[in-house]
């Protein structure tokens, strides 16, 4: 809001030395009775911040010789007395003649009469009273040749309210505000090439986690997205706004995979868990919008999820391997643009956050396959260059960096929802646009615009405006970015890369910390640990690859609290699913053999089987207790498995044996599972007791042999001399048989364990849940 200005200087000039003098005669009783008596506080004088004076509208933006200029507001009483006798009235200033100049002016508050000039006769408004707190509009139209416009240039443009209030006797300028009108009679000779970057950027918004049916539903962390595509949504707006406008786009595929994941069945997180979503048609809408679009305009494919480039540089490269996500980001960012658009991006450009760069950001970015560093000129900065040079320039190793022009990079930012920082936000870009063409008229160059890179509805809107006003126009042409890269460079340019210490502190505090990183990595190992034993590894190595890569967005600059949130929920997913395959807890066995078998059992609750796993017996007392070798094990997904370990006893005794899975590499995988086994070897008495028995055994057959064969040789006997009747007895009772001590026939022996078999471990068993 303007502020208005207490100068007796903006009274009209017919009799103003006359109320000057009658005034000063009036005042001096007053002033008598202010030395003696001081002021009541709750008085306020009329002047400054008395009224509001907004500038809502002006059209043309542009305008011509023969225009009529149109410029609408709004003018609300902030003071506690009501304003009388006023009108609202058009000024306009002196011409600007540099870039600061234009920036100073948008600054200053207040009215100075030399500065805001003279009021335009004959094109004020009457306002017959203002009351405290009442807002009102205004419309002033006045005819261009009426504004005394001279040579081509920028002028500023002003509308002041005049009136009384708090009782004054005299008129006095109670508000202004100040705007920009760009001049320029006919086309320029050589035109300013202007690139102006479009960007479909959007905040994280998928999770790693995915249902475990065949389409692998995919679970959404809330359903914003939605409302930024559906028609009036932020997404939305930039499309349907830039479709008919000179730019490049500049996409983050994430946004794309999303919004394509959105067009199938998908689930939103919830207090309750999640639930169904359900704008699978705002989506395919959406993006069919897009794919219309880009038919015609140039795009630019971000590494995937937007990476935060100098967080990478200054923090990442101090933990192994972090920087190695930049490459497969910028591989993932083509395939997917091409998948879902159907057009192929360029994917050789970096864009560092607000174009602030250092030598280190550089190679980060190199490293990744970007060979054109978008920059911004705070950054890298001219020295005593009067003009604005031409964006590209070489910085060595076959690099590119390509200074976005800071001004106008940053035109559009703030609140622009209220309509006199929109219309502000236009004039000024406009300005800005038209001063550096009349820096250097014959000389040709290429400034490139790189603005937020999640500009907001009303943003979004109001650099339309600006875009289609200035491009093409009579001092401006469109230029695409590969264009502007390919620009000859100026030679006066500056070309040095600032060093790490230049790095605007307060970018800096908002980066991701080296824990982050640490912790990105610790998720990555884990999931590396567990790819190789799934028979359907993608299922889980897609979703979760590219949650790692959103946990490096530049997203989470200055929401260290969110982004800690979210790598937690992805780490915390990912050991749910690594625990799904483990060892049952056994309970303690006995032996009661030499040999035994040990039944292990595996449960896999995945939806997908697992193999490349070792499973291995470890005996706290291999002289006691030998384990057997390891097995390799296989399991089918939502099934248990039996693995069976031949074991041999040496000694009496409790041994406590520990069970572990191991990766094909050698690496444990999940918890060890521990149990005790009592081994009660058979002992050296026992022995001799078996022994004994079996050497009874041996002489009471011999006895026996010996007996018949007696028996036998008196048989005969009695035949030949007619002796005793056949099976007579030999008078010790016998009767040719046993002598009543029939022999012990040995039982079968005692199993090895209790439950065990001495069966040769199979493959395993399964058992079905």
């Amino acid at each position: 809001m303007a502020e208005a200005a207490g100068f007796q200087g903006s009274e009209r000039p017919r009799g103003r030395w006359s109320r000057r003098a009658a005034a000063l005669i009036a005042g001096v009783p007053l002033l008598v009775a202010l030395l003696q008596f001081p002021a009541a506080p709750e008085a306020r004088a009329a002047g400054p911040r008395t009224v509001d004076v907004s500038i809502d509208a002006l059209t043309p933006t542009v305008p011509k010789k023969n225009d009529t200029l149109t410029v609408s507001g709004t003018l609300t009483n902030r003071g506690d007395s009501p304003v009388t006798d006023a009108h609202v009235g058009l000024r306009r200033g002196q011409a600007l003649t540099s870039r600061s100049a234009i920036d100073t002016a948008a600054k200053r508050t207040g009215f100075s009469p030399g500065a805001d000039g003279e009021e335009i006769e004959n094109r004020t408004q009457k306002i017959d009273k203002l009351a405290p707190g009442v807002s009102r509009t205004f419309t002033l139209q006045v005819p261009v040749k009426d504004l005394g416009l001279g040579d081509d240039g920028v002028y500023q443009l002003g509308v002041s309210l005049s009136g009384r209030a708090g009782g004054s006797s005299y008129e006095q300028v109670l508000g202004a505000q100040r705007t920009f009108l760009p001049w320029q009679t006919s086309d320029v000779a050589k035109k300013t090439q202007l690139t102006y970057l479009w960007p479909l950027i959007s905040s994280t918004h998928l999770t790693a986690e995915t249902d475990a049916d065949a389409e692998q539903t995919p679970v959404f962390r809330n359903d914003n997205l939605a409302a930024e595509i559906a028609p009036g949504g932020r997404l939305q707006q930039l499309v349907a706004l830039g479709k008919d406008l000179p730019v490049t786009f500049v996409i983050d595929p994430d946004v794309l995979a999303s919004v394509e994941a959105m067009t199938k069945t998908y689930k939103v997180e919830g207090p309750n868990g999640p639930t169904a979503g359900k704008n699978q048609a705002i989506a395919k809408q959406w993006l069919k919008q897009v794919e219309e679009a880009v038919k015609t305009h140039e795009v630019i494919a971000l590494p995937f999820a937007d990476p935060d480039l100098a967080s990478l540089a200054h923090r990442g490269k101090e933990v192994p391997s972090a920087l190695g996500h930049l490459g497969s980001a910028t591989t993932l960012a083509a395939t997917a643009v091409e998948t879902v658009l159907g057009v192929k991006p360029r994917t050789d450009f970096a864009w560092p956050v607000e174009g602030a760069v250092d030598s280190s950001i550089v190679d980060v970015a190199t490293s990744g396959g970007a060979h054109n560093i978008i920059a911004r000129s705070d950054s890298i900065q001219e020295n005593d260059l009067s003009y604005s040079p031409t964006a590209a320039r070489p910085i060595g190793g076959g690099n590119t960096a390509i200074v976005s022009d800071a001004r106008l990079s940053t035109a559009f930012e703030g609140d622009l929802s209220k309509a006199e920082n929109s219309t502000l936000a236009i004039q000024k870009f406009l300005a800005q646009s038209l001063m550096v063409n009349g820096q250097e008229p014959e000389r040709q160059r290429n400034l490139v615009v790189a603005p937020q890179r999640t500009p907001s509805v009303s943003q979004a809107q109001a650099m339309a405006a600006g875009v289609k006003s200035l491009v093409p126009g009579r001092w401006a042409e469109p230029l695409s970015l590969v264009g502007a890269a390919k620009a000859a460079p100026d030679p006066n340019a500056n070309r040095d890369v600032p060093r790490s210490s230049a790095y605007p502190s307060s970018l800096r505090k908002q980066e991701l910390p080296t824990e982050a990183f640490e912790e990105i990595q610790d998720t990555q190992s884990t999931l590396d640990d567990f790819k190789p034993i799934l028979s359907q590894p993608g299922r889980v190595v897609t979703p979760f690859g590219s949650a790692i890569m959103r946990e490096m967005s530049t997203e989470w600059r200055g929401d260290e609290a969110g982004a800690a949130a979210f790598r937690g929920s992805v780490r915390t997913y990912l050991d749910g699913l690594t625990k799904n395959v483990q060892l049952i807890q056994k309970s303690d066995a006995t032996l009661s053999g030499r040999s035994a078998t040990i039944p292990v059992t595996v449960q896999n609750n995945l939806v997908q089987g697992v193999k490349g796993l070792t499973l291995e017996l470890t005996s706290s007392q291999p002289n006691r207790l030998d384990t057997g070798e390891p097995q390799e094990i296989t399991v089918d997904g939502g099934h248990s498995q039996s693995f069976k370990f031949d074991t041999t006893a040496n000694a009496n005794g409790p041994v406590q044996v520990t069970a572990q899975l191991y990766t094909s590499e050698g690496k444990p995988y999940g918890r060890p599972m521990t149990f005790q086994v009592n081994v009660t070897e058979i002992t050296s008495t026992i022995m001799l007791v078996i022994a004994g028995g079996v050497l009874l055994l041996v002489l009471a057959g011999v006895r026996i042999y010996l007996q018949r064969k007696r028996a036998g040789s008196r048989h005969e006997e009695g035949t030949d001399g007619g002796e005793g009747a056949a099976g007579a007895g030999d008078g010790n009772g016998d009767d040719g048989g046993t002598d009543g001590d029939e022999p012990v026939q040995p039982g079968d022996p005692e199993p090895d364990t209790g439950s065990g078999s001495t069966d040769p471990s199979g493959s395993g068993e399964k058992v079905d849940r």
